[in-house]
């Protein structure tokens, strides 16, 4: 039986070409992407009407807003304009903020993001990989001094971490998860197991275990097709059910990425895909994995 009920979707994006200026969308040409080709969907804004008729025919009802990879300079401006929109339409219940925690003046950075009402974490993209092409930057920031220092102000603001990593980052992260606590940590797209070798999905097994073993890590199912983009329901599969069983239901999300996994395929098949792959789950578990799960970590009034 289809889900029917209500969707938080608390993994989406969106962005405005008049308000500010996105390099890995604007740049001629478009700068190399891990995540796949930016062509279909750069050089054009989308807003909160293009992701609603992208989602139209399931029943999302709010959704978590993370940041867009803008630079220190326009990273509260991005969050001024989503708490606007909020404030106006609604629908964004939560939103990720951007910051570089390596940034020497971050406090400050921190201080007013919390300070807006909808603001539930901060982002900063830390993928490291040693292949060139899979990386997002030169150094792995996980293991920045300065970096760490600046991880550890978001217990003083209330703030959670959005954290995109790669497996072979997995066992750093769960010592950081460790060393604090009290800060949420949310790992975004799985956990991104881009290497598919018997090694690297290994890697991936065994980074999510130790993840898993801290509770204050939860994980949302979302941006498989960045890394499996002839995908099918049979290929996403083991790897949404394999995270369901690693963090239990009540910490998985299911998330849309949109609209940079739109180019890897349309937002009702990916939600087809996950409704799909849980259809002998319980209405309950479903529910949860569809929404409760994301109001609950995100700290959703919904």
């Amino acid at each position: 039986m289809a889900y029917t009920g209500p969707i938080v979707d608390p993994h989406m994006h969106l962005w405005d070409l008049d308000r500010h200026y996105y390099a890995w969308l604007q740049d001629t040409p478009l700068p190399n992407n891990p995540a796949g080709d930016m062509t279909p969907i750069a050089y054009k804004s989308y807003r909160l009407d293009d992701y609603l008729a992208d989602a139209k025919g399931w029943n999302v009802v709010e959704v978590v807003h993370v940041e867009c990879g803008l630079p220190p300079k326009d990273q509260l401006s991005e969050t001024d304009w989503l708490q606007s929109i909020a404030d106006q339409r609604g629908v964004i219940g939560g939103i990720v903020a951007g910051a570089n925690l390596d940034d020497p003046g971050v406090e400050a950075m921190l201080a007013a993001h919390a300070a807006r009402r909808n603001v539930r974490g901060v982002r900063q993209i830390v993928n490291w990989h040693k292949d060139p092409a899979k990386t997002y930057g030169p150094a792995d920031k996980l293991l920045d001094a300065r970096w760490r220092e600046g991880f550890a102000l978001l217990a003083k603001y209330g703030l959670s971490f959005d954290l995109q990593l790669y497996p072979s980052q997995m066992t750093v992260a769960a010592e950081l998860a460790d060393a604090h606590p009290d800060i949420p940590l949310i790992i975004n797209h799985a956990g991104m197991p881009t290497d598919r070798d018997d090694a690297g999905l290994a890697a991936w097994r065994d980074g999510l275990a130790a993840l898993a073993e801290r509770p204050n890590v939860s994980c949302k199912i979302s941006g498989l097709a960045m890394i499996d983009r002839a995908w099918t329901v049979e290929s996403l599969e083991p790897f949404v059910l394999r995270v369901i069983e690693t963090f239990g239901v009540e910490r998985c999300m299911f998330a849309s990425n949109f609209p940079v996994e739109k180019v890897h395929g349309a937002f009702g098949a990916f939600y087809a895909a996950y409704d799909a792959i849980t259809a002998r789950f319980s209405d309950d578990e479903r529910e949860t994995l569809f929404a409760g799960a994301a109001r609950r970590i995100y700290r959703l009034a919904a």
